[in-house]
């Protein structure tokens, strides 16, 4: 090993102080060839291949470079700049043919083969079954049974596509950190809370400018939304923010989009598939493109009139109000925020003071130490990447390490927009030992100003809850290969554990346990809950139909024959129709900055967040039945879904849970969609 490359040293938590950027290429490549050497001696062994020698060791294999990618992509995600972006462009491709290397394999195939037509015969548990399946059908899905040329052509493939993601994404992030919105005028920040002005004032301040800036970081740009009175700034602002990647510049996304979906389908057609939706799909709860597509369908169905009914409502209050012919997209949020006000009394800028970021993190643990029996101890002494990045050690009720838990909240230029749970070390059984998972939390919540701690919208509370609910699921994996461990299951169940948490944002007896006034600490007022618990609601059906417009925007990119699409904006028009409530604005386009399915794993997929609302609507009702901190459902949960990651088909691990299917009644019920 290079000791001089700390990257290359054995370590438990990453040493992210002593990394320095020119470590990351060489350690990768050093990884890779010692990845190579352990799939050599698979592949040489003289042995006839068995489940150890063959499934178990492959599963094994590659553990150092699993942990050198997990933190450089981790780190290109939080923390990048442009030296590490060009290494994710140089790297990528090398990943992406190290992978077609071990999986086009003729001879380890040929073991992995061998070991699955013999599985009935090798008295496997249903871990070891899922395990030998998982391997089996991610060589013959990703090109094991192609004859070589078109292995070649895949190989080109994938490398390409490995590039283009990588590029798509920097070009959303370098869209997003060169706009600003400075306004030197005060009288036109009208509407807006003051503690946010102070915000935009400091970040003015920051950049040696007189006045006040906006971004379009979400902290700035949703605020600046939703109370802004400045009709045009606000559309200033919308349109920035609606055409990041299409401004036919250097950083346009338009030809990415085009590539991407069309690799993406010549890849599928390769591998005998009709689309890349249906590549995807097999390995997914839906299966289909047509149960997709009819389940979206059936969604529309009963959220369309209910949308429409509200988006008229809306309209004739601005009209009211401020004399608003025709509702835009600028309008949307500001119009909601006074609507929602005036029928409930209840704003933002009233909930603010009692979600202080240490007290939601507080309240998040005691949520999960009532239902899990866990215990969050924040430490010093662990490595992190950055000074706002916090680490806490998990315990269980007895006391026994159960995860280190990493939590970056604010946003920074090198950070990519929104927030997500990742893995730096997933948790697996290896020689007896079972080693237990690094999982971080990051997202792009208020910063504390001079005058006053990071106080978070009620949003940012139940998005605090959600991506909880995901490093929940990786904290609690309990099983014996990292590959079915934690959040590696299917992509639309993958989203249950952390919808699910965010039920809790709404009851009282949950937000009595962490929601005090910043400066009095007096609880939460009674009204208060019963108004959040009331507005739940709120234009539901607005919202539904634009989750349902995401998933159809992208069962439109990956569900067809994209070759003869030319126009992404007119392609991108033809998908909205059925979901539009809002004029066009001709100079944005959504796709050109739609991360999810272009750059991370959501393609074909978009459709699951709300596959997995139907899931945690049927969970929570069965808390409810039996009270939200039910040990005996807690316990159920933990056993048949947090602890069980991927070693079984998800919707047996539902039904052993739950003790049935899944229907949509009680989402529907509880979108306000259906009567009770």
């Amino acid at each position: 090993m290079d000791s001089q490359n700390i990257l290359l040293n054995e370590f438990d938590y990453a040493p992210f102080s002593e990394i320095k950027t020119e470590d990351y290429k060489p350690a990768i490549l050093k990884a890779m060839e010692l990845a190579r050497e352990e799939i050599d001696e698979i592949v040489n062994s003289e042995e006839p291949p068995a489940f150890e020698n063959t499934i178990e060791a492959l599963e094994f294999s590659g553990q150092k470079l699993d942990r050198v990618t997990s933190i450089f992509f981790n780190i290109n995600s939080a923390e990048t700049n442009e030296e590490i972006q060009k290494i994710a462009q140089e790297v990528s491709p090398l990943l992406s043919e190290f992978k077609n290397d071990v999986i086009l394999n003729k001879v380890l195939f040929k073991k992995i083969k061998t070991v699955f037509q013999e599985m009935d015969s090798l008295n496997l548990n249903t871990e070891q079954k899922t395990l030998l399946e998982k391997k089996y059908k991610a060589f013959t899905r990703n090109g094991a049974n192609l004859p070589e040329e078109k292995q070649k052509e895949l190989r080109e493939i994938d490398k390409e596509l490995s590039k283009l993601k990588l590029k798509f994404g920097e070009n959303v992030l370098a869209e997003t950190n060169r706009y600003e919105l400075l306004v030197t005028d005060e009288s036109r920040l009208a509407g807006l809370p003051e503690s946010f002005k102070d915000e935009a004032r400091s970040v003015a301040k920051s950049k040696e400018k007189e006045g006040w800036i906006f971004t379009l970081e979400y902290p700035s740009y949703i605020p600046f939304m939703k109370y802004a009175e400045d009709r045009e700034l606000r559309k200033e602002l919308s349109l920035a923010f609606g055409s990041r990647g299409f401004h036919n510049d250097e950083l346009d996304n338009q030809e990415n989009v085009l590539h991407i979906a069309k690799l993406r389908y010549k890849r599928a057609k390769l591998l005998g598939f009709d689309s890349h939706a249906n590549f995807v799909l097999e390995e997914r709860m839906a299966e289909t493109p047509e149960k997709v597509d009819s389940f979206l369908k059936e969604m529309l169905e009963k959220a369309k009139p209910a949308a429409e009914r509200e988006f008229k409502e809306l309209e004739n209050f601005a009209k009211d109000l401020d004399n608003i012919d025709h509702l835009e997209k600028w309008d949307s949020a500001y119009y909601a925020e006074k609507l929602k006000q005036k029928l409930f009394d209840l704003d933002d800028e009233k909930l603010k003071p009692y979600f202080k970021l240490e007290n939601v993190i507080d309240g998040v643990f005691t949520v999960a130490k009532k239902l899990y029996g866990l215990n969050f101890k924040e430490v010093f002494d662990i490595d992190t990447y950055h000074p706002d990045v916090k680490t806490y050690k998990v315990t269980d009720e007895f006391d026994e390490y159960v995860a280190l838990f990493y939590a970056d909240f604010h946003p920074r230029p090198g950070k990519r927009d929104g927030a997500w749970m990742t893995i730096y070390k997933e948790q697996y059984v290896e020689k007896e030992k079972n080693e237990r998972p690094h999982i971080s939390i990051v997202c792009n919540f208020t910063k504390p100003t001079e005058k006053e701690p990071s106080l978070l919208t009620f949003n940012e509370v139940t998005t605090l809850f959600h991506e909880f609910g995901h490093a929940l699921h990786g904290m609690l994996a309990n099983t014996t290969y990292p590959s079915l461990s934690g959040a590696n299951v299917y992509w639309d169940f993958v989203e249950l554990p952390s919808q699910v948490l965010e039920n809790w944002c709404y009851e009282k007896e949950s937000l009595q346990l962490f929601a005090k006034h910043y400066k009095t600490g007096e609880p939460i007022p009674t009204e208060y809950i019963e108004k959040i618990k009331e507005s739940a609601n709120f234009l539901e059906g607005m919202a539904t139909l634009r989750q349902l417009s995401f998933g159809m925007l992208d069962l439109s990119w990956h569900a067809i024959d994209p070759t003869k699409v030319e126009n992404v904006k007119q392609h991108e028009a033809e998908a909205f129709e059925p979901t539009k409530l809002y004029p066009d604005v001709e100079s944005n386009c959504m796709s050109t900055a739609f991360s999810h399915i272009f750059q991370g794993g959501y393609s074909a997929g978009y459709y699951s967040y709300k596959w997995a609302e139907v899931l945690d609507a049927d969970t929570f009702e069965y808390f409810t039945e039996h009270g939200i901190f039910s040990k005996d459902i807690a316990d159920k949960f933990r056993e048949n879904i947090l602890s069980k990651g991927g070693t079984e088909h998800p919707m047996e691990l539902y039904k052993r849970f739950r003790g049935k299917e899944p229907k949509p009644d009680a989402l529907l019920r509880r979108a306000g969609l259906i009567s009770k």
